[in-house]
């Protein structure tokens, strides 16, 4: 299993954290998401086939891109 922790800037509120939750989570080989409003902080879980490309391509089409 493989888990990052990164930053989402364009978190504003825990909204944006429940949109991403569900949306990553619909990943096949995802296992678990966690998110902070106030930090702007992510924690994904995966394995495969998930991997932490297909991971990123999602969050940056839903417009919360991970911060490099």
């Amino acid at each position: 299993m493989s888990t990052k922790t990164f930053k989402v800037p364009n978190i504003t509120c825990g909204h944006c954290v429940m949109n991403i939750k569900r949306e990553v989570s619909d990943l096949n080989g995802v296992s678990g998401v966690e998110g902070d409003s106030d930090s702007k902080m992510v924690t994904v879980n995966w394995e495969a086939p998930a991997t932490w490309e297909a991971i990123e391509a999602l969050l940056e089409e839903i417009n919360y891109p991970p911060e490099d």
